[in-house]
């Protein structure tokens, strides 16, 4: 199982990230120096998380060439818009300190102002056509919103960035995806999602199904369910910001499920959302002015 993936267009991605979500800015540089120091090459962050400088800063005092390591950063939908999504990428750029950003992506479909996502995306394959970037791609589409981005513009999305851990899989949406070309990502790929809800729901941290398949391999919960990511071909992106997790979380490419076990982890799916639900993503709920710097 090779621990890279090809892209539509071509372009190589490790198969396993290292996200930046919901971590302090100040805590950044810290988790993203543990996170390249274990062997991650794929960095994952979004103009909303407002710690891109931090990735930027840790890139850059890692001493790891700029070429080996894949950044990946996200256009907030505050910017959508052709002209606007231009200066989010220059923005981005500025705050992660690179010319080139490996993947940009749209954060989310704007369902009730779709023409400014569409907007936004010819801006992105503007960005591809002067090379300002590697691929490009969306988070949190649906099925109608990828279908109607598919008749609207002409570059097929390189990934999707979508919810997906056992108890959420999204199978429809991943196979649309997959029939089109465009690789399923991750987030909250070890369910980090179902460990705050609280009250009598259950965390993937405590299926037994996932925990019998741990020990019968001597490795962790979290290990278990990356592994199914990478051997069902997604990209997965977990996060921490502690140095022993993050290695934990690296440490997936010396063993393999049997299909019995990877069955038995799909058969887990309850088709309950951890996220928000697509269709209240909107302007005025969600909108936020994203920093010059």
């Amino acid at each position: 199982m090779t621990n890279h993936l090809t892209l539509n267009n071509g372009v190589e991605m490790p198969a396993l990230g290292f996200g930046v979500f919901q971590t302090p800015p100040d805590e950044t540089t810290t988790a993203v120096t543990s996170a390249l120091s274990t062997g991650y090459r794929l960095i994952d962050t979004a103009a909303a998380y407002g710690n891109e400088r931090g990735v930027g800063d840790a890139i850059r005092e890692s001493g790891i060439s700029r070429n080996e390591v894949f950044i990946e950063s996200k256009v907030w939908i505050s910017d959508y818009g052709y002209e606007e999504t231009l200066h989010a990428f220059e923005k981005s750029a500025r705050k992660l300190q690179v010319d080139v950003i490996d993947l940009f992506i749209l954060h989310q479909a704007l369902p009730g102002a779709f023409d400014k996502t569409i907007a936004a995306y010819k801006a992105l394959e503007q960005l591809l056509a002067d090379g300002k970037v590697r691929a490009i791609g969306v988070s949190n589409f649906m099925v109608e919103h990828l279908t109607a981005l598919l008749e609207q513009t002409d570059i097929v999305p390189a990934v999707n960035q979508i919810e997906v851990h056992p108890y959420f899989q999204q199978r429809e949406l991943q196979k649309f995806g997959a029939e089109h070309g465009i690789l399923t990502q991750a987030w909250s790929p070890i369910g980090g999602i179902t460990s705050y809800r609280g009250g009598d729901s259950k965390s993937t941290f405590e299926e037994p199904v996932i925990l019998d398949i741990a020990k019968a391999h001597g490795k962790s919960a979290a290990q278990v369910m990356l592994r199914w990511h990478i051997q069902n071909g997604v990209q997965a992106i977990p996060k921490s910001v502690k140095p022993a997790r993050i290695a934990e979380n690296f440490d997936v490419f010396d063993f393999e499920l049997t299909d019995d076990e990877i069955a038995r982890i799909d058969a887990l799916d309850t088709g309950v959302r951890g996220g928000p639900e697509p269709e209240v993503i909107t302007l005025e709920a969600f909108g936020r002015d994203i920093p010059e710097d």
